[in-house]
């Protein structure tokens, strides 16, 4: 290989530089904030978290650690591409797959988390859909991203709709829902996992059409002092408007509470 002995070893026994003790940490970090936003933030986002953390990266500096790490955000046409080239089997099953019709109550519902901000922390609201009607069945909030916190959503749901066994419940590959214990909750509960595929939003879009809907009527103009204002407020649009008394076009133009009455 045209390569002299000495030289060979001086590589072995090479010190890495600084810069790449540097975009180690570094690249720890923006997988870090990545996940915290469940692949939602692209390399913009993450080095203007990064910057209120006081650590300055160039945007391009952070696209290219991204990169090679294989982080790509959601709505990259990329990783769409790339992930239906690649991978053909999937180890849990989609059994939607972008098919969101039901013919009655309590046979599919579609879950997922998003996050609050607010003036002094973040709040995290996880939310369980019936795609029958578009009410929101169960929910939960919490300033902790922990099981307990889909768990409970979950539960609450189950407990105000009592679901026949073989409920679907669909959700996205993040790891509250895929771990043991959120699993071993759906089957002691005679339920059906399913999951979207990975990185894909479109496969959960009910979720984030009711994500988008939240923020844009609540969130993004409520400037929250604190987490405990932002549950107050969630729990009046979720329970006193969004399920009893905002019409969707989809139901016809009734709320979830009056389409389910209606076809009951």
């Amino acid at each position: 290989m045209d390569i002299s002995r000495s030289g060979f070893y001086e590589y072995l026994n090479r010190k890495p530089s600084k810069r790449s003790l540097e975009n180690e940490v570094l690249s720890n970090e923006i997988k870090r904030i990545f996940e915290e936003h469940k692949g939602r933030y692209g390399s913009i986002r993450i080095s203007k978290v990064l910057k209120q953390q006081g650590i300055i990266a160039n945007r391009k500096r952070v696209s290219k650690l991204m990169r090679n790490s294989k982080l790509l955000p959601k709505g990259t046409r990329y990783r769409y591409k790339r992930y239906n080239q690649e991978s053909s089997s999937i180890e849990r099953p989609n059994l939607l797959n972008q098919s969101f019709k039901t013919d009655d109550r309590n046979k599919i519902w579609v879950g997922d988390i998003t996050y609050v901000p607010t003036k002094k922390g973040m709040l995290f609201l996880a939310v369980f859909l019936d795609i029958y009607s578009r009410k929101v069945s169960g929910w939960s909030m919490s300033t902790k991203m922990k099981d307990t916190l889909v768990m409970n959503a979950f539960m609450q749901a189950y407990g105000r709709e009592r679901p026949k066994e073989g409920l679907i419940v669909h959700t996205d590959q993040g790891s509250h829902f895929t771990s043991s214990k959120f699993q071993t909750l759906l089957r002691t509960h005679g339920t059906i996992s399913s999951v979207s595929r990975k990185g894909n939003p479109y496969d959960n879009a009910l979720m984030e059409s009711f994500y988008r809907t939240i923020k844009r009527e609540l969130i993004q103009n409520a400037h929250f002092e604190t987490p405990e204002q932002a549950q107050q407020e969630i729990f009046k649009y979720i329970e006193l408007y969004y399920n009893t008394k905002r019409m969707h076009s989809a139901l016809g133009y009734l709320s979830p509470t009056q389409f389910e009455e209606v076809n009951s």
